[in-house]
Protein backbone atom coordinates (compact mmCIF):
# COMPACT_ATOMS: atom_id res chain seq x y z
CA UNK A 1 0.00 0.00 0.00
CA UNK A 2 1.16 3.35 -0.83
CA UNK A 3 -0.47 6.74 -0.08
CA UNK A 4 0.41 10.01 -1.79
CA UNK A 5 -1.12 13.62 -1.07
CA UNK A 6 -2.93 14.85 -4.00
CA UNK A 7 -3.33 18.72 -4.25
CA UNK A 8 -6.55 19.73 -6.49
CA UNK A 9 -6.54 23.26 -7.88
CA UNK A 10 -10.35 24.79 -8.02
CA UNK A 11 -11.82 27.99 -7.55
CA UNK A 12 -9.28 31.05 -7.82
CA UNK A 13 -6.71 28.80 -7.89
CA UNK A 14 -7.84 26.64 -11.04
CA UNK A 15 -5.10 27.27 -13.55
CA UNK A 16 -2.07 27.79 -11.30
CA UNK A 17 -1.08 24.09 -10.54
CA UNK A 18 1.76 24.31 -13.20
CA UNK A 19 3.01 27.43 -11.93
CA UNK A 20 2.88 25.96 -8.43
CA UNK A 21 4.72 22.67 -9.03
CA UNK A 22 7.44 24.90 -11.57
CA UNK A 23 7.90 27.26 -7.57
CA UNK A 24 7.92 23.92 -5.58
CA UNK A 25 10.16 22.13 -7.68
CA UNK A 26 12.99 25.09 -7.79
CA UNK A 27 12.48 26.19 -4.39
CA UNK A 28 12.91 22.09 -2.96
CA UNK A 29 16.08 20.42 -3.34
CA UNK A 30 16.33 16.48 -5.22
CA UNK A 31 12.95 17.60 -6.74
CA UNK A 32 11.31 17.03 -9.88
CA UNK A 33 8.44 17.06 -12.41
CA UNK A 34 7.47 13.88 -13.51
CA UNK A 35 4.59 14.06 -15.57
CA UNK A 36 1.89 16.09 -16.74
CA UNK A 37 -0.99 15.22 -18.78
CA UNK A 38 -3.32 18.45 -19.89
CA UNK A 39 -7.20 17.76 -20.68
CA UNK A 40 -8.53 17.67 -24.25
CA UNK A 41 -10.12 19.71 -26.26
CA UNK A 42 -14.02 19.31 -24.66
CA UNK A 43 -13.06 16.71 -22.72
CA UNK A 44 -14.63 17.69 -19.09
CA UNK A 45 -13.52 19.29 -16.41
CA UNK A 46 -11.39 21.41 -18.22
CA UNK A 47 -9.56 22.88 -21.13
CA UNK A 48 -6.26 22.36 -22.61
CA UNK A 49 -4.08 24.57 -20.99
CA UNK A 50 -5.11 22.71 -17.49
CA UNK A 51 -3.48 19.90 -16.20
CA UNK A 52 -5.55 17.01 -15.57
CA UNK A 53 -3.14 14.75 -14.07
CA UNK A 54 0.53 15.62 -12.64
CA UNK A 55 3.20 14.12 -10.56
CA UNK A 56 6.30 15.76 -8.78
CA UNK A 57 8.27 15.14 -6.28
CA UNK A 58 9.86 17.41 -3.60
CA UNK A 59 12.87 16.00 -1.88
CA UNK A 60 12.11 12.55 -2.80
CA UNK A 61 8.50 12.80 -1.90
CA UNK A 62 5.91 12.28 -4.43
CA UNK A 63 3.08 14.32 -5.17
CA UNK A 64 0.06 14.50 -7.21
CA UNK A 65 -1.70 17.63 -8.78
CA UNK A 66 -4.92 17.96 -10.68
CA UNK A 67 -7.11 20.85 -11.84
CA UNK A 68 -10.84 21.46 -12.82
CA UNK A 69 -13.04 24.39 -14.09
CA UNK A 70 -15.92 22.88 -12.17
CA UNK A 71 -17.61 24.87 -9.84
CA UNK A 72 -16.12 23.22 -6.20
CA UNK A 73 -17.69 24.23 -2.67
CA UNK A 74 -14.26 23.83 -1.53
CA UNK A 75 -11.03 24.62 -2.37
CA UNK A 76 -7.23 24.54 0.18
CA UNK A 77 -7.59 24.75 3.85
CA UNK A 78 -5.02 25.69 6.71
CA UNK A 79 -6.47 22.35 8.26
CA UNK A 80 -4.23 19.96 5.98
CA UNK A 81 -1.20 21.30 5.17
CA UNK A 82 2.58 19.77 4.30
CA UNK A 83 4.88 19.37 7.18
CA UNK A 84 8.23 19.86 6.15
CA UNK A 85 11.01 18.56 8.25
CA UNK A 86 14.56 21.04 7.81
CA UNK A 87 18.04 20.29 8.17
CA UNK A 88 19.74 23.67 8.93
CA UNK A 89 18.67 27.14 10.21
CA UNK A 90 19.44 28.53 6.81
CA UNK A 91 17.52 25.76 5.10
CA UNK A 92 14.50 26.62 7.24
CA UNK A 93 14.62 30.23 7.10
CA UNK A 94 14.97 30.37 3.01
CA UNK A 95 11.96 27.98 2.32
CA UNK A 96 9.90 29.66 4.46
CA UNK A 97 10.56 32.94 3.37
CA UNK A 98 10.33 31.84 -0.60
CA UNK A 99 6.86 30.25 0.69
CA UNK A 100 5.39 32.67 2.25
CA UNK A 101 6.46 35.60 0.11
CA UNK A 102 4.50 37.16 -3.02
CA UNK A 103 0.85 36.81 -1.79
CA UNK A 104 1.34 33.92 0.49
CA UNK A 105 0.88 34.39 4.30
CA UNK A 106 2.37 33.64 7.57
CA UNK A 107 0.05 32.27 10.44
CA UNK A 108 3.21 31.38 12.99
CA UNK A 109 6.38 33.29 12.50
CA UNK A 110 9.24 31.64 12.75
CA UNK A 111 10.32 33.50 15.61
CA UNK A 112 8.00 32.74 18.34
CA UNK A 113 8.07 29.42 18.50
CA UNK A 114 10.98 27.33 20.30
CA UNK A 115 11.01 23.51 22.10
CA UNK A 116 9.77 25.30 24.79
CA UNK A 117 6.26 25.39 23.09
CA UNK A 118 6.85 22.33 20.47
CA UNK A 119 8.37 19.38 21.61
CA UNK A 120 8.96 18.07 17.86
CA UNK A 121 11.67 20.83 16.59
CA UNK A 122 13.97 23.24 17.33
CA UNK A 123 12.22 26.07 15.70
CA UNK A 124 8.41 26.09 14.17
CA UNK A 125 6.67 28.39 11.52
CA UNK A 126 3.00 27.91 9.40
CA UNK A 127 2.54 29.88 6.19
CA UNK A 128 0.46 29.63 2.95
CA UNK A 129 1.51 30.55 0.02
CA UNK A 130 0.39 32.07 -2.82
CA UNK A 131 -1.74 29.02 -4.38
CA UNK A 132 -3.49 28.53 -0.64
CA UNK A 133 -1.23 25.51 -0.04
CA UNK A 134 -0.31 25.17 3.79
CA UNK A 135 3.06 24.50 5.03
CA UNK A 136 3.98 23.83 8.50
CA UNK A 137 8.22 24.10 8.72
CA UNK A 138 10.02 23.28 11.76
CA UNK A 139 14.18 22.55 12.59
CA UNK A 140 14.44 19.02 13.59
Amino acid sequence: MKTTTFLTFVGDQCGKAEEAINFYTSIFPNSEIKSITKYLEGEPGGTPELIKHGVFSLSGTEYMVSESNFNHAWSFTPGVSLFVECDSDKEMQTLFEELSSNGGQIMIPLDNYTTENYSFGKKFGWCADKFGVSWQVFLS
